[in-house]
């Protein structure tokens, strides 16, 4: 029993010392590196699924060692809790043994003070009351003590000062508020939730479309957003409730393409208000880092592409027009990629099974600038990311397009289990530009209307991001109280002579770094020994050791 206790005590006094915690901390920013290396799930699972299948094995033992997911893995939390453990160890009997050094008076002044770093002496023609007065309102602001000459260690009446107590207390503080960021941010990431949302809004652009359809997102229902993603606490009840209409988004380019800024209007409403006129909606003006804040959640402008539209018209006449938004592959001109499907009009087949086997899938490549390369001039890219000149290339299919399947169905690529096996039929590859059309082989006409550009919306809630920030700034703060204040000491002894005078002996030890304290020394020093100041010296040409060997009378 007394072995198991003794390895128990040894083990936490190996994790409570300083000297774990500063291998745990870098252990923990070596365990991230991973983290920002390769793609994660919880941001991006397709990006993962992409890695899965471009790199093999190694991939696989990534997947196995969860470096696909390593903030949520069991080896990072574990080395996270021992660091929070360890922290908290190494602080607590720190704040006990700080409260106890603070309380405790400065120790007895040195036998010898002209053997200590800074020393200095000298006769002052005042009596030993008032030197001593003097020295004690020199040391205002010191923790003081004074020794009787019967209990000093020279015989000779001391007084020890000494200043600085904040440096330990700014490391403790900087300690806490480490603790306190970490775990502000856990607690953030169990109750926090972030949610985007697509929205295809009026564009600036002259060969822009009109959006038909609703522009108006709200924060009521999780099923509301495109994506959404929340802490393990958080149940899906808690949204706040409010709606934006997204009136417009413009991108300002430069001359070579660059953004330069990206802007969206928008008017919203909270709580009860949504239910009141629109007209009466506060306006705001979303920029990038400019995210619109209320009632603890922010509403950032993530993104943009574009939506183009299609018209189908089926040889009896009827038409279905869609306007969906596709996904840019080339992040600079905004070459985009997605697909769209069509149900064909009911009269035109009764039966249900021959009405699927007549769906129209449209997938294809989609230019803001259209520009042709290749050998015939048929291929297309993009050659500016504003939408001037826009045009598709386009795959036209019939088939079975999995509309009416129940099966989840991504919006930016068919399935290719239908392509495979037959289902879908590619019956057309054209290049379409605005207005222009195809005719398929029964007749029916696919239109390429244009396009309008859509912007990304996220949704954010982190009710502990402010502590965070706190925790942060009383952090930093600390640390430069920790690295700037000085923890130092000053001995003064103080002796009535037999004609009056009374001598003067200083000394001065830094505990810690000596920079900039022996100015300060100086100061008190020729204060007490009623000296001139340093730059008077050198002005008059004295020199110090004469003042003071001979004794100063004023």
């Amino acid at each position: 029993m007394k072995t198991v206790t003794s390895l128990l005590k040894k083990s936490w006094h190996w994790l409570t010392s300083m000297r774990t915690a500063l291998a745990l901390l870098f252990l923990l920013a070596l365990a991230a590196i991973p983290g920002a290396l390769l793609p994660q799930r919880s941001l991006n699972e397709t990006n993962v699924n992409d890695y899965l299948a471009n790199n093999g094995r190694l991939a696989e033992i990534y997947d196995k060692l969860m470096l696909f997911d390593v903030f949520q893995s069991p080896w990072f939390v574990a080395i996270f809790v021992l660091l929070i453990i360890s922290l908290i160890g190494c602080i607590i009997p720190r704040s006990v043994d700080h409260w106890k050094a603070y309380r405790t008076p400065p120790t007895k002044a040195p036998k010898y003070l002209h053997r200590l770093p800074l020393h200095m002496e000298g006769t002052v023609e005042h009596s030993f009351a008032e030197v001593r007065a003097t020295t004690l309102g020199q040391l205002k602001r010191w923790h003081v003590k004074e020794t009787s000459a019967a209990e000093d260690r020279a015989g000779v009446y001391s007084i020890s000062a000494e200043r600085g107590y904040g440096r330990e207390l700014a490391n403790l503080i900087f300690h806490l508020a480490l603790v306190a960021m970490m775990l502000t941010m856990v607690a953030g990431r169990i109750v926090y939730y972030e949610g985007h949302t697509i929205v295809v809004t009026e564009s600036q652009a002259e060969s822009a479309l009109p959006v038909n359809q609703s522009k108006e997102f709200c924060n009521t229902s999780t099923s509301n957003f495109d994506s959404f993603r929340a802490g393990a606490l958080f149940d899906g009840t808690g949204l706040t409730p409010f709606c934006f209409v997204a009136h417009n988004f413009y991108a300002d380019y430069l001359a070579n393409g660059q953004a330069e800024m990206f802007t969206s209007d928008i008017s919203y409403a909270l709580g009860e208000d949504v239910t009141s006129d629109p007209e009466t909606w506060t306006d705001y003006q979303l920029q990038v880092n400019h995210p619109l804040r209320i009632a603890g959640d922010r509403v950032y402008l993530q993104g943009h592409g574009f939506a183009p539209q299609f018209t189908v018209t089926w040889p009896d006449g009827e038409s279905r027009t869609q306007m969906l938004q596709w996904q840019p592959t080339d992040p600079t001109f905004f070459l985009s990629s997605g697909v769209m499907r069509f149900d064909p009009p009911a009269g035109m087949y009764p039966d249900l099974y021959e009405r699927r086997q007549n769906q129209i899938a449209i997938q294809g490549l989609f230019a803001p600038t259209a520009e042709w390369a290749g050998d015939n001039g048929e291929l297309l890219q993009s050659g500016y990311p504003a939408m001037r000149d826009p045009a598709v290339a386009i795959d036209v299919y019939r088939g079975d397009a999995g509309l009416d399947t129940g099966r989840g169905q991504s919006i930016f690529e068919l399935d290719p289990s239908l392509i495979h096996s037959g289902q879908l039929q590619r019956i057309e590859r054209v290049n379409l530009e605005k207005g222009e059309s195809v005719t398929l082989d029964d007749g029916t006409t696919v239109t390429f209307d244009g396009a309008a550009e859509f912007a990304n919306y996220q949704i954010s809630h982190d009710p502990f991001q402010n502590w965070v920030l706190v925790s942060t700034l009383v952090m930093l703060g600390s640390l430069v109280g920790s690295l700037v204040i000085k923890r130092r000491r000053i001995f003064i002894r103080l002796e009535q002579l037999a004609d009056g005078t009374t001598r003067v002996e200083l000394g001065g030890l830094a505990r810690t770094d000596r920079a900039g304290w022996g100015p300060e020394f100086d100061r008190i020093a020729r204060g007490i020994l009623e000296l001139p100041d340093a730059d008077e010296v050198e002005e008059d040409g004295l020199v110090d050791d004469d003042i003071i060997n001979v004794g100063v009378s004023r």
